[in-house]
């Protein structure tokens, strides 16, 4: 339902974004002008009136401070209005005042409120228009008021004589029609100014226009508003994380998918937070924030293995994708687990295919007893092998597994032995978390020892209390000691990654296993100048 833009077409408004943000801003410039100019025209009417009123009461004051004013008002006789009374020294003090100063009028007026002066000669010997009490009883008196002459603005101040005493008043009046004229000529003035402003107003909002014109595409508020809708629709129901980052390395936007892969409470508040702060140190914060770079690198987040890409965008920021891995990888190691039985059973046929051929050949001999004793012999091998890890290896699990990876080590030439310290109960709380710890260790003991002169691999597995001890000796190369945590770096390998898998998950699993059980995982050196590795596991047994 898009009612705004029904309303639009109605009363014929442009669609565009870019039109309508013109005409509004437009709008807005112009109603500023019109404000700005009423506002200031409204006090200027009466600083005018103001100004008139004071200019008033200063010509007033300045004809009261003349002495011969007084004396001429005290030396008169009685008030004659007419032709006679225009020569009179009160008339023609007065009347020089005004010329002067460009006052209206000047009146002086005596004790009983009768003017002595007048620019209009009849009315002189007349009451005055207005109240002269206040004057006369020794204030001054500014006011806007109506009069013979017409709308005035007028100062009165008392007339004194040479002892103080008040002898009469004196009112000058300034015509209004002057104050409205300086008025009236601001205005151009003033709307010349509002009018530049609004031409400016207008130049910025159309710059201002282009440049949004370019950055939505020239598109309408409802197609923005459908985009935005269908953009949340999809970051929410894909089922791939998201994450967009912003130029300070702060959180704009995390889908569904990416706050579960990285174990994100679904109404937990992360935008506009750091991503250190979100997700704490490790490599999935630093492979998201950008500083390993790669395609495709992969990075353990709890139980998930996630594969991540990082895109940056225009402004500065990023945009990084996960996808979940955890069940992939958990195939991949069954299929290695597979591959390593089909190893050992290959071995077994092999050697067992050479010890028929050999009894076989003894019994063509006719040396019966030899092929008696090489089958006993043989059987005894086998038997004491597996007697070996099971009375040291209670547990069923980790027994059957490092039967299996000695017959393909000694496949491989590469002997592979139990410590004579190792002893451990069934009483193991997680033993698929020990089975691929161990087997991780193993097999890169024996990638290791492969090469090296007299080649060995030793495990060693015992429990301290309740505490699982695993230490993986080897007769290869060792680890350098400056490597010795770069290697538990997830993706971090010294291998070549085969057809169905990538490299560089073993050691970082086995780390995170140990920790997630409260334990930890570390690289030495062995005795013997290999590389030994120890892991730690508090709690492990029952």
């Amino acid at each position: 339902m898009r009612f705004p833009l029904l309303s639009a077409r109605r009363l014929g408004l442009p669609r565009r974004a870019v039109s309508q943000i013109l005409l509004t801003q437009l709008a807005i410039a112009a109603g500023v002008a019109v404000l700005a100019t009423g506002l200031f025209l409204a006090p200027l009417s009466a600083q005018l009136d103001d100004q008139a009123m004071r200019r008033a009461l200063a010509i007033a004051q300045s004809a009261a401070a003349d002495p011969a004013l007084a004396a001429g008002l005290l030396t008169a006789g009685p008030p004659a209005g007419g032709p006679a009374a225009a020569d009179g020294p009160v008339q023609s003090s007065a009347e020089r005042i005004r010329r002067a100063t460009g006052a209206e009028y000047v009146v002086v007026m005596d004790l009983n409120g009768i003017r002595r002066s007048h620019p209009s000669p009849d009315l002189i010997g007349l009451p005055v228009s207005t109240d002269p009490r206040d004057a006369l009883a020794g204030r001054e008196v500014m006011e806007i008021d109506a009069g013979t002459l017409g709308r005035s603005a007028r100062g009165k101040v008392p007339l004194l004589a040479a002892d103080g005493e008040i002898v009469g008043a004196v009112s000058v009046g300034i015509a209004y029609d002057s104050v409205r004229d300086r008025l009236l000529g601001a205005i151009p003035g003033l709307l010349a100014y509002a009018g530049g402003a609004l031409a400016a107003g207008a130049l910025a909002a159309c710059l201002l226009s282009r440049r949004i014109q370019r950055q939505t595409r020239d598109l309408a508020f409802s197609d923005i508003a459908g985009l935005l809708a269908e953009r949340e629709a999809m970051l929410h129901s894909i089922r791939e994380g998201v994450i967009a980052l912003d130029p300070g390395g702060r959180i704009r936007l995390v889908n569904d998918e990416a706050a579960r892969l990285l174990g994100l409470a679904p109404d937990s508040a992360v935008a506009g937070r750091p991503l250190d702060d979100v997700l704490g140190a490790g490599r999935t914060t630093d492979v998201l924030a950008g500083r390993v770079a790669g395609r495709d690198l992969l990075t353990v987040r709890g139980r998930r293995v996630l594969v991540a890409n990082r895109m940056p965008t225009r402004d500065g920021g990023a945009v990084a994708t996960l996808r979940d891995r955890t069940e992939l990888e958990h195939l991949s190691r069954e299929l290695d687990s597979t591959r390593g039985l089909i190893d050992a059973l290959r071995a077994q046929d092999h050697e067992h295919a050479n010890r028929l051929h050999t009894v076989l050949g003894l019994l063509e001999l006719g040396l019966h007893e030899e092929a008696a004793e090489f089958v006993t012999e043989v059987v005894g091998v086998h038997r004491s092998t597996a007697e070996q890890v099971t009375e040291k290896v209670h547990d069923p699990l980790l027994a059957a597994l490092l039967v299996g990876k000695t017959t393909v080590a000694a496949e491989r030439g590469v002997p592979l032995r139990l410590a004579d310290s190792t002893l451990l109960p069934d009483r193991l709380v997680d033993p698929g978390g020990l089975v691929t710890i161990v087997g991780n260790l193993v097999d890169n003991a024996l990638d290791a020892a492969a090469g090296s002169a007299a080649p060995l691999v030793e495990v060693d597995l015992h429990a301290e209390g309740r505490t699982a001890v695993l230490r993986v000796r080897d007769s290869g190369p060792g680890v350098p000691a400056a490597r010795r945590e770069e290697i538990f770096t997830e993706g971090w390998s010294t291998k070549q990654p085969s057809g169905h898998r990538e490299r560089g998950l073993g050691l970082a699993l086995v780390r995170r296993l140990a920790q997630r059980q409260g334990g930890s995982a570390w690289a030495g050196e062995a005795a013997d100048g290999g590389a030994e590795f120890s892991v730690v596991l508090p709690e492990a047994l029952r």
